[in-house]
């Protein structure tokens, strides 16, 4: 067997398992979003910090539509993405990105169907009220002076929702918020800090700061994966070379600070952390990687996706042959802070897992 069948036949293998896992969460759960496992099983009661999960379930019910054909994963998947539908104009989060990018956006892509670009269109707008004038950022579910990296991964809405209206004004607020992200959350070594503290009077920026990672002036993993796939997508919106020169910063950091096998800590400055391993930010920063290196026509970058993701299918993080694991893809973490979801599978893991696997088989 060759090495690419050899490949092929690996990551179908995770789409095997997905169909498994996700029949059995929606057959068992319906209707119920899990956001982390305890004890490799979905928690349902546990605490959730903020409430940005719910498209990854959807999501991944879409890749299964794509990758296999059968109208039942189809009328699953536009169940779930009804389901998140009120949320269109949610106000009291800024991840509307994450909850109908991974739903609505590819349900559209699949149909055409006008009224369902209008409820993208509908949750750019909603999103993009959340902008500050004075600060130039869309502030953070956490407080008004707040802005996260992970909004990086959410903007994408409203310049979306700006290309299909044609609203200037839209486009100008992402803009400034991605300029604003960069200048203050991405620092010279392309290593990134999670929050940005704004004085609100003035609009100047105050310090970095961190809720998910090991102190301000460190490098939570997620959080520069997020900017890697986020600037990555801001440059296909807008082309402008500014975007795609940070994300390859923010990748070049990563390459050269993961290990062999591709998958960090937590953080990648703490000096003992509880896990080894932040799958989750492995698999989005595998799916960003494979974006880059299309934009930017460096090999590299894919390079690295593919080591990722060879490492994330093997035995030690893929659950297809762990008893009793309900999520697909093992050693993730949540909030290491808060002890939320340690060394467990997320279902944003389990989605950008899944999305990079599709991504390589569609090549």
């Amino acid at each position: 067997m060759g090495f690419m069948s050899e490949f092929t036949e690996k990551f179908n293998s995770v789409f095997d398992a997905a169909q498994v896992k996700l029949r059995e969460l929606i057959i068992s759960h319906p209707d119920q979003f899990p956001m982390y496992t305890t004890q490799g099983r979905w928690d349902f009661s546990g605490e959730t910090w903020t409430n940005w999960c719910e498209g990854f379930l959807g999501g991944q019910l879409w890749l299964l539509t794509l990758h296999t054909q059968d109208p039942w994963w189809q009328e699953q998947a536009i169940h779930y993405s009804q389901l998140v539908e009120p949320r269109k104009t949610d106000r009291t989060v800024h991840d509307l990105g994450f909850l109908f990018w991974p739903t609505w956006k590819r349900w559209y892509d699949l149909t055409g169907d006008p009224m369902v670009n209008d409820v993208m269109i509908q949750a750019g707008r909603t999103l993009a009220l959340r902008y500050n004038k004075k600060g130039k950022y869309l502030r953070s579910f956490l407080a008004a002076d707040s802005l996260f990296i992970d909004i990086m991964m959410n903007v994408g809405i409203i310049f979306y929702a700006a290309q299909q209206t044609g609203d200037k004004n839209l486009s100008e607020k992402a803009l400034q918020h991605c300029l604003t992200t960069r200048r203050f959350l991405v620092r010279g070594d392309g290593s990134t800090a999670h929050e940005g503290i704004f004085e609100l009077e003035t609009g100047q920026f105050l310090r970095q700061s961190t809720q998910q990672g090991w102190r301000s002036d460190s490098c939570w993993a997620r959080g520069l994966a997020w900017a890697i796939y986020g600037f990555t997508t801001v440059y296909n919106f807008t082309g402008d070379d500014r975007f795609i020169e940070t994300a390859q910063a923010c990748a070049d950091f990563y390459m050269s600070h993961v290990p062999e096998h591709g998958i960090p800590p937590n953080d990648f400055d703490e000096t003992q952390p509880r896990s080894p391993y932040e799958s989750s930010a492995a698999a989005i920063a595998a799916s960003g990687l494979i974006d880059l290196a299309k934009h930017s026509g460096w090999i590299k970058y894919h390079d690295q996706a593919i080591r990722i993701l060879e490492t994330l299918t093997g035995p030690e993080f893929l659950a297809n042959q762990t008893f009793g694991w309900e999520g697909l893809l093992k050693h993730g973490i949540y909030h290491s802070r808060k002890g939320l979801g340690v060394d467990e599978s997320v279902m944003w893991g389990d989605y950008f897992f899944l999305e990079a696997v599709k991504k390589v088989l569609d090549e």
